[in-house]
């Protein structure tokens, strides 16, 4: 079987879950998701889990789709990260080994009332440039965000 691509409604209406997936369960995004590996691992780990994946190159996203491929809790959406998070999704996990781009983040994030901050601690699989910054002895940096409805 092979990994199903998001074809939306709307693009500003939230994800309909449970439409997507066909079913209701815990949402993993990998913003960004490159050529799948990372997705696949965590979805072949946690089949409990649902996951979509974002990445905005077509070459990448076709990669990801045929890795997926027999994944029944993997789908795939074409579409800029940034867009995504704005409109589409409710939840954020972040990681990067880049500290000050992990403090600007994190700046952003405090001065929006939107979001509710937590510091991430997951027990996640290493992507490729997790992989990768690890071995160089860098440190990965977490921080979960979660959309929370405006104070009236």
């Amino acid at each position: 079987m092979a990994c199903r691509l998001i074809g939306l409604d709307s693009l500003i209406d939230r994800l309909d879950l449970e439409r997507i997936f066909g079913r209701k369960a815990p949402l993993h995004v990998d913003l960004g998701c490159g050529d799948g590996s990372f997705l696949c691992a965590l979805a072949q780990g946690m089949p409990d889990k649902n996951f979509l994946g974002i990445e905005r190159l077509l070459n990448r996203v076709r990669t990801s789709a045929r890795k997926a491929a027999g994944l029944e809790n993997v789908r795939l959406l074409r579409m800029e990260s940034f867009y995504a998070v704005r409109y589409l999704l409710s939840a954020i996990h972040v990681a990067t080994d880049d500290v000050d781009y992990f403090g600007i983040i994190k700046e952003v994030a405090e001065s929006d009332r939107r979001f509710a901050i937590s510091d991430g601690d997951v027990d996640l699989p290493m992507s490729r440039f997790g992989l990768i910054f690890r071995q160089k002895g860098a440190s990965i940096h977490w921080l979960e965000l979660r959309k929370i409805s405006p104070v009236k």
